[in-house]
């Protein structure tokens, strides 16, 4: 997997950011196939996570109080080091990450993967308030850091799986997070300009996919799709697409190449478009 920011000026940077409880791991079976299409691929850690899964998991404590502005700033900043715009893929929280990077006129071309909500998407399913409880049922880990159960992670990223396979994916991915992102988003609605906050009628930002996933716990398809239908009010492309039997962690299920080609072909659609280089929507 590339962890390091790609300098090959030949080819298409294609940056991927990974979610919550999750690190750059998460993306491997992307990595290898974005890389083999011709993508030059990254796949960078969200800001004070460093090391594999493991190291992670015993420097928990670093991320502490980690927010939504601290890592959009370190995207963008990484973002900014690239000769060209970068495609930009993120899943959960990184699919939300993506939509905020592509509002502030950054990147060629945005895929959000059962993206966490910005702020306007009042109605959350039953399924995501109970996915997000480890962190938002108890104020004192708000501004700290949440590891979640197998039993929990099972439930938010793996519903589909197998009681072995499941466990399996625990171990290979599961991280401790900081619960400050958890806190910024869920009360979102209740803040005049949250972190969370995305122009949705930008008209100046690039083409936009979003992707959900019907039996996705943490993000339902119905969440992905309430959130595409915010984004009709602006001319900007953005598109949908659907898929049945996915859950949330499904980059890792048996069948993830036929999503990451769906996607690989929305953007073979797409990259022939003009880049954005437009600011923010007032």
């Amino acid at each position: 997997m590339a962890e390091e920011t790609p300098t090959d000026s030949g080819r298409i940077s294609l940056m991927l950011i990974h979610g919550a409880w999750l690190s750059a791991r998460s993306w491997e079976n992307y990595s290898q196939y974005f890389d083999k299409r011709g993508f030059a691929v990254s796949a960078p850690e969200w800001p004070r996570k460093q090391g594999d899964v493991e190291e992670m998991r015993e420097t928990a404590e670093e991320s502490a109080g980690l927010g939504v502005q601290e890592i959009v700033d370190h995207f963008e900043g990484l973002i900014s080091d690239l000769e060209q715009p970068p495609v930009l893929i993120g899943h959960s929280y990184g699919g939300l990450f993506v939509e905020l990077l592509l509002d502030r006129g950054l990147g060629r071309a945005g895929v959000a993967m059962s993206p966490a909500p910005p702020k306007g998407i009042l109605a959350l399913p039953f399924s995501t308030l109970k996915a997000g409880a480890p962190a938002l049922a108890h104020p004192s880990k708000w501004h700290g850091v949440v590891t979640l159960t197998l039993e929990e992670f099972t439930y938010a990223f793996v519903n589909t799986f197998s009681e072995e396979d499941a466990a399996s994916a625990y171990d290979r991915y599961a991280v401790p997070e900081t619960g400050q992102i958890f806190y910024e988003a869920g009360f979102a609605n209740f803040h005049l300009h949250p972190p969370t906050e995305v122009h949705f009628k930008n008209e100046g930002r690039a083409p936009l996919l979003i992707v959900g996933a019907t039996e996705d716990h943490t993000v339902p398809a119905s969440l992905s799709k309430a959130q595409y239908k915010h984004y009709e009010r602006s001319p900007a492309k953005t598109d949908y697409l659907e898929f049945e039997g996915r859950p949330h962690l499904h980059m890792v299920a048996p069948d993830w190449q036929e999503v990451a080609a769906e996607i690989d072909g929305w953007l073979d659609g797409v990259l022939d478009a003009p880049v954005a280089t437009s600011q923010q929507a007032s």
